[in-house]
């Protein structure tokens, strides 16, 4: 077999075999395909797509290219949620004990973030105490006792996908369809999980600009997910806006605790609920997405959703006490209003330049060596929609610097205030296949 073969047949507009797939990817793994051929063929499929069984064995082969997590010895299907991203995405901060309370078991792999706020982990460590640092034995211990546990994820996970990708970034082959599907789902199904719910943004703070492009994602993986045997379902979701209120680590986890109580943001809470309502069916505990929805209301009103939390956090060593008293999360030392320079409705938050605006404050990383300042970040006051008057608080800007004008240039830049306008649809479409 050879590479410039299955260039040749894929530039033509032909299917590739699983095998031609399974030769290019252990190829480009160990170093025998160079880039140029990996690039070119690339390229080849972001012109001529893939079909849904090439699809499928692409992501398998990458799945297969590293190590493959097992999670046989957990009791019950596991269930994994991925989101592509957005600014202030609380959800799994919100999910994990949230459907964990109602039976369905969460083993969780996340790792640390790049970009405006940190990753699911460095979120969890504003809980004091808090650590991931367990062993797999420890990780399926905890999940069976208490459905849901978090560990860092391996190194060795899709190292296929990983090289792949580092290539897409700079032949300009990213924004492919089944080049993003296959990486999303490879890192997915490499990590243990017996089914799989996705959210899908779209909006200017997400990768997917428009709903066309993003539901042709959700379809796609979707598609690959349950040609592989994983029940998949996924929502395409609004993030013309930041989620919830809160942008920043410590104030996120304040946010999550206050959802569980049934007292968070409307936006938040109805993504959580449509979320959850799918890994509750995909996860076997109930018929249908209103069965699933009434059994996680009822953990929230029964404060079983928050029992679950803080058993979780303690589980980990974090102080459970947090779900009592979020004053015990990290303070940041500065609170200063930003408020609006006129009155109306506010028709456009931007996501990306708000989530800027937070990792100016400290609470991102840009490279993986920074650290990240736990406290710090932006509390929403006001959403799209909503009226506001001049001299009016827009937000809070939680800092521990006290010269922040940039920040604050950056803010009022990213608002727009206007005579009228309208809250923005949260959930756009949900995709079952």
């Amino acid at each position: 077999m050879r590479m410039v073969d299955i260039i040749e047949k894929k530039r033509d507009g032909q299917a590739l075999t699983q095998e031609e797939i399974e030769f290019f990817i252990t190829g480009y793994t160990n170093g025998d395909i160079p880039d140029y051929q990996a690039s070119s063929l690339a390229m080849a499929i972001y012109f001529q797509d893939m079909n849904d069984d090439e699809r499928a064995a692409l992501t398998m082969a990458m799945v297969n290219s590293g190590d493959v997590i097992d999670l046989s010895n957990i009791n019950g299907i596991k269930v994994d949620k991925h989101s592509t991203g957005g600014v202030g995405d609380t959800t799994t901060l919100v999910l994990a004990p949230l459907v964990a309370a109602v039976g369905v078991p969460v083993a969780k792999m996340s790792g640390r973030g790049l970009g405006h706020t940190g990753g699911t982990i460095d979120k969890l460590e504003s809980v004091e105490g808090f650590h991931v640092e367990i062993t797999e034995d420890k990780f399926v211990q905890l999940v069976n006792e208490a459905k849901v546990a978090v560990i860092g994820q391996t190194g060795n996970l899709t190292p296929a996908d990983k090289k792949l990708y580092g290539l897409r970034d700079v032949t300009g082959t990213v924004n492919s369809i089944p080049l993003i599907a296959s990486s999303i789902m490879s890192k997915k199904i490499a990590a243990g999980a017996d089914a799989i719910v996705l959210d899908v943004k779209t909006g200017n703070g997400a990768f997917m600009k428009t709903i066309e492009d993003a539901e042709a994602l959700a379809h796609a993986m979707v598609r690959i997910g349950n040609n592989v045997g994983r029940n998949t379902m996924a929502i395409i979701s609004d993030m013309g806006q930041p989620l919830g209120n809160a942008i920043g680590n410590a104030l996120e986890v304040k946010e999550a605790i206050e959802t569980l109580q049934g007292k968070g943001p409307e936006d938040l809470t109805e993504l959580v609920m449509t979320l959850g309502s799918q890994m509750v069916v995909v996860g076997g505990k109930a018929n249908d997405l209103d069965e699933a929805r009434n059994l996680l209301k009822r953990a929230i009103e029964n404060g079983s959703a928050l029992e679950t939390f803080r058993t979780f956090l303690e589980n980990q060593d974090g102080d459970g006490s947090v779900v009592d008293d979020v004053s015990k999360l990290p303070q940041a030392k500065y609170q200063t209003e930003l408020l609006a320079e006129s009155s109306g409705v506010i028709t456009e938050i931007i996501a990306n330049e708000v989530g800027v605006a937070s990792m100016m404050l400290g609470a991102g990383r840009q490279t993986k060596e920074d650290d990240i300042d736990l406290s710090v970040g932006l509390e929403l006051h006001k959403k799209v929609g909503d009226k506001v008057n001049a001299g009016e608080s827009l937000l809070t800007i939680h800092s521990n610097q006290e010269q922040i004008d940039d920040v604050k240039a950056k803010l009022l830049q990213s608002i727009t205030i206007s005579e009228s306008g309208d809250a923005p649809t949260l959930i756009h479409k949900i995709i079952t296949e």
